[in-house]
């Protein structure tokens, strides 16, 4: 006996993709960090940028913030599971969610300032500008 491999028809490959073709099927679709990673929305105003980033599912102590090195680095981890027990069966359910994610903090954001809030899955932040970067106006460039 031997395995001969099944051939879908061009209109079904538009559809679905053949699993033993796709060499990196695991690379892509179940290890690719960047589909776990939350949208993120920044927003910039006379006297600060606003940050907002989707997180729904994690609870406020689940997050982790710092600034170090210029950098805002935000993380969050959360972990659940249950378990149902009866005379004939046991049912156990868990599920494990995580991100990292790092901003380059511009030169006009004062770090000491920095304020985040978290409400109805979406972790804010206002990073405020320095004084001197408020009153910046834009130098016209010309061209040759």
């Amino acid at each position: 006996m031997s395995l001969v491999k099944f051939k879908r028809s061009p209109l079904e490959n538009l559809i679905t993709s053949d699993f033993f073709e796709n060499n990196d099927f695991f690379d892509n679709r179940l290890w690719n960090k960047k589909l776990d990673e939350p949208a993120l929305n920044i927003k910039e105003t006379k006297d600060a940028f606003e940050v907002e980033l989707a997180a729904p599912g994690f609870a406020k102590k689940d997050f982790d913030v710092s600034i170090d090195n210029g950098c805002l680095n935000i993380s969050a981890e959360s972990s659940n599971s249950k378990e149902e027990k009866d005379d004939n069966y046991t049912r156990q359910e868990f599920s494990y969610n995580s991100f990292e994610k790092r901003l380059q903090l511009p030169d006009s954001v004062k770090e000491e300032d920095i304020k985040a809030k978290y409400k109805d899955g979406v972790l804010s932040f206002n990073l405020v500008k320095k004084e001197e970067s408020k009153n910046h106006k834009p130098k016209k460039v010309e061209i040759a």
